[in-house]
């Protein structure tokens, strides 16, 4: 599609429930003051198990949101997911009704689903039969349908997807929206990313990988991207959905403008089912077709919201990616990882991320890497480190890295009426 052609797509509302709290304000505050969501395991014992810490979602009743009945059919990502949308569109002022309906649609991306369910019930099925198994089982996990509730909840009929990419799962489902409103197949998406995965299986799965941190005496600690004694992930949980907006529609309605998506990029490692692959190649060439999608140079960019998951080559080869696409502008960058508060929300993060990035837009405020300490040879940038940093920020990237070599970058401009 020829670039002038193109449709402005514009944040208009924003619902998160994270280990850092419930709703935009709580978030913020929370990443501003570099306050940690982790801490140990609650929802079942742990004692036995190599890591028993985790970001548990904070504050969060989820029958302040639905109905008693109705959430006897839910697994915990399917309330989450729930929440979060409601809260965006009480933050957008949103009410989808009438010809508006059919152009507004749905896509959130999850990883994993109903793990929680798949448990609970594979032990009534060897407890008590298959007799026992309910009715509400296979709807309780599949991933699609946090955004089919969410379509029901709200009259959506517009396309309704759910993207199941691994860790980049959020941050693809934005993208896909974004380009959906931009080439004209909708006017207003719910999209972002949900993740509730903090079950005994899920945890020793990971630990079986070797990829979480076990620093359990020190949970607020434990999450230390870039820094040299990063020793894993912490598993965390929560959601973020993002009403997306053509301009004009915005503007129409007077709708509160977070900032402006201007351009997503993907690409594919093609080298193994976990690591990513070396020097950050697969990630380089996600973040140039970003910016290449956003029609920006890389000097036009103040602040990258990193993937940062606090592993080893992670860390590395993000920053060695930096590199290779802003040269010598890498050292001008502010590069964050708020899963140093938040722990690692798998598919949720890009979904929470890309909020968190449009809010360091439209508050001019970069958040921290908390935790960072003693510096990596090997990651010698500038990571906002320990405490927040009021800056001038234009043009932002977020950055999400799954398992499967799958990457997504989007890029975000700071709310301006003019057309550049």
């Amino acid at each position: 599609m020829n670039m002038k052609r193109r449709r402005r797509v514009v944040i208009t509302g924003i619902g998160i429930v994270s280990p850092l709290g419930v709703g935009v304000e709580e978030n913020w505050s929370s990443l501003i003051r570099g306050e940690s969501g982790i801490g140990p395991i609650t929802y079942f014992d742990a004692s036995s198990f190599v890591t028993r810490i985790a970001g548990q979602v904070k504050g969060f009743k989820p029958e302040d949101f639905i109905s008693k009945k109705e959430l006897r059919k839910m697994d915990p990502f399917l309330r989450i997911a729930l929440a979060a949308a409601r809260l965006a569109v009480e933050d957008g002022k949103l009410k989808i009704s009438g010809e508006m309906a059919d152009r507004a649609g749905v896509i959130l991306g999850c990883g994993l689903g109903g793990l929680t369910t798949i448990e609970e019930y594979h032990k009534i099925l060897l407890d008590s039969g298959p007799k026992k198994i309910s009715p509400f089982f296979i709807p309780m996990l599949i991933g699609n349908m946090a955004p089919g509730l969410i379509s029901i909840y709200h009259g959506a009929k517009g396309p309704n997807l759910s993207v199941q990419t691994a860790c980049a799962a959020g941050t693809h489902a934005v993208g896909q929206a974004y380009h959906m409103i931009r080439d004209g197949m909708a006017d207003i998406m719910l999209t972002g990313g949900v993740e509730s995965t903090i079950t005994p299986l899920g945890v020793a799965g990971f630990n079986a990988m070797r990829a979480l941190s076990t620093r359990n005496d020190e949970p607020e600690k434990a999450s230390r991207p870039f820094d040299r004694d990063r020793d894993g992930f912490v598993l965390g949980e929560g959601g973020a959905v993002l009403i997306l907006e053509e301009m004009e529609s915005a503007l129409e309605r007077e709708a509160r403008i977070y900032a402006e998506i201007i351009g997503f990029g993907a690409s594919g490692d093609a080298f193994h089912m976990a690591a990513p692959a070396p020097d950050g190649e697969g990630a380089a060439r996600c973040m140039h077709n970003a910016l290449l999608d956003a029609g920006v140079a890389p000097d036009e960019v103040q602040y990258i919201n990193a993937h940062g998951t606090s592993t080893d080559l992670n860390d590395k080869y993000e920053t060695q990616a930096i590199k290779t696409v802003f040269g010598e502008h890498a050292k001008q960058l502010g590069v964050s990882s708020t899963k140093s508060m938040t722990g690692h929300l798998l598919g949720a993060a890009g979904g929470v991320e890309a909020a968190y990035t449009a809010l360091t837009l439209d508050r001019q405020m970069m958040p921290p890497t908390m935790n960072y300490e003693n510096p990596d040879p090997d990651c010698d940038l500038d990571y906002v480190p320990n405490k927040a940093r009021e800056a001038a920020i234009d043009v932002a990237l977020s950055n999400s890295f799954g398992f499967g070599g799958t990457n997504g970058t989007l890029v975000f401009r700071r709310w301006s009426a003019r057309q550049d």
